[in-house]
């Protein structure tokens, strides 16, 4: 059986340009209309951050906190199942702090997994045209949702990374060369990286099943989605051994350049239509429709991973739609997951989504529960 899962309740306090909100949503679909710069992405941002711990927009916390002000908080009433858990983080300039019942979590991978997302903004197209970065951020959030354990290893590989190539900087300035302290660094970062080689193609392999149909119907049955995996260590088998021992090989290389030339921080993945890769030679409708895919895939896999539906966040991205699109995207939402959409106007959302929509009004980063209603905020 589906369970289910609600955001019931979001509080902000000095978060971007909210001072205060307190609200309620007790709708599958909730639709928050304004002009620009009057705070609906700050909001679905927030929403975002509670699950993943994380901005989708910036990787400085301090740009959350509203100017002027010392610290942001952000709360939530998640209602999954019969219980209801209390969410919260708090940002400062000492760092960041997370709490599930009033507990607070000392580390991130014990928080990230109660709560999930899947958030669709503009942006998105990044996944298929734009940097590999942006794809290995993909990833790493993704997969990351449903594995604790992935968070912790990322967590630890990035940390190893910077003092191995912290070590091979101070060794190409000193010429003085500890190879066995180089040894156990390489260690490390080899068990690491085949164990998130390891999670990140499981993953793919997973999504390729959910994208595979989806593209299929959002493109008419006319073209074949694949998608592959390009792991940087680029052998047969990725085993601890293996992946160490092609390590060692680099150590001349990698002592020479002052840096680590192999690893996962290096990794991308690749979309194919039709045999074709869709990042060099596919139209922008086609890489529209490759995102859309990807991201609605995540819906399912989520599901298949937790046994709940996440919450889906659509940030301005119906008005970019075409009609067959966005009849698509809603079709493979349907009832099944509450919804939050932001949009300057109504016009561009259709009308059988607006009857089960509860409709928000956001000005000056207020929340009315009707168009030109000023004093009365939510």
């Amino acid at each position: 059986m589906i369970r289910t899962m609600e955001l019931r309740r979001l509080k902000l306090h000095h978060f971007r340009n909210y001072q205060e909100l307190d609200i309620s949503f007790n709708k599958k679909i909730n639709i928050f209309i304004g002009n620009n710069a009057q705070g609906k992405t700050n909001l679905l941002e927030s929403i975002y951050l509670l699950a993943i711990s994380k901005s989708h927009k910036t990787y400085k916390d301090k740009e959350l906190i509203t100017f002027t002000e010392k610290y942001s908080r952000v709360g939530a009433e998640l209602m999954k199942d019969d219980s209801v858990i209390k969410l919260e983080i708090i940002i400062s300039p000492q760092g960041k702090k997370v709490f599930i019942n009033d507990v607070e979590k000392r580390r991130i991978s014990e928080y990230i997994g109660v709560f999930n997302v899947v958030m669709f903004a503009p942006e998105d197209l990044n996944i298929v045209k734009g940097d590999p970065s942006y794809r290995r951020k993909f990833l790493d959030v993704e997969i990351g949702q449903t594995s604790p354990i992935y968070i912790h290893e990322i967590n630890q590989y990035n940390k190893i990374l910077r003092e191995r190539n912290e070590f091979l900087k101070l060794a190409q300035q000193t010429k003085k060369i500890d190879y066995h302290y180089l040894d156990v660094l390489t260690e490390q970062l080899a068990k690491l990286g085949a164990s998130i080689t390891e999670r990140r193609t499981a993953f793919i392999d997973k999504l390729n099943i959910f994208a595979k149909k989806l593209h299929n119907y959002i493109s008419n049955f006319t073209e074949d989605l694949e998608i592959k995996y390009q792991s940087n260590y680029q052998l047969q088998n990725m085993t601890y051994e293996s992946i160490l021992k092609l390590y060692k090989e680099y150590y001349q290389t990698d002592l020479q350049k002052a840096t680590t030339q192999l690893g996962i921080q290096r990794d991308d993945i690749r979309f194919y239509i039709n045999n074709i890769d869709a990042s060099l030679y596919g139209s922008q409708g086609q890489q529209r429709t490759v995102a859309l895919a990807v991201k609605l895939s995540l819906i399912d896999f989520i599901k298949e991973e937790t046994n709940h539906y996440p919450i889906v966040l659509l940030d301005d991205v119906l008005s970019e739609l075409d009609d067959q699109r966005q009849t698509q995207l809603l079709d493979c939402i349907k009832d099944k997951v509450q919804t939050f959409v932001t949009t300057t106007n109504i016009t561009g959302i259709k009308k059988d989504l607006l009857k089960k929509a509860e409709i928000f009004y956001i000005k000056d980063a207020k929340v009315y529960e009707r168009e030109g209603d000023h004093d009365g905020e939510n």
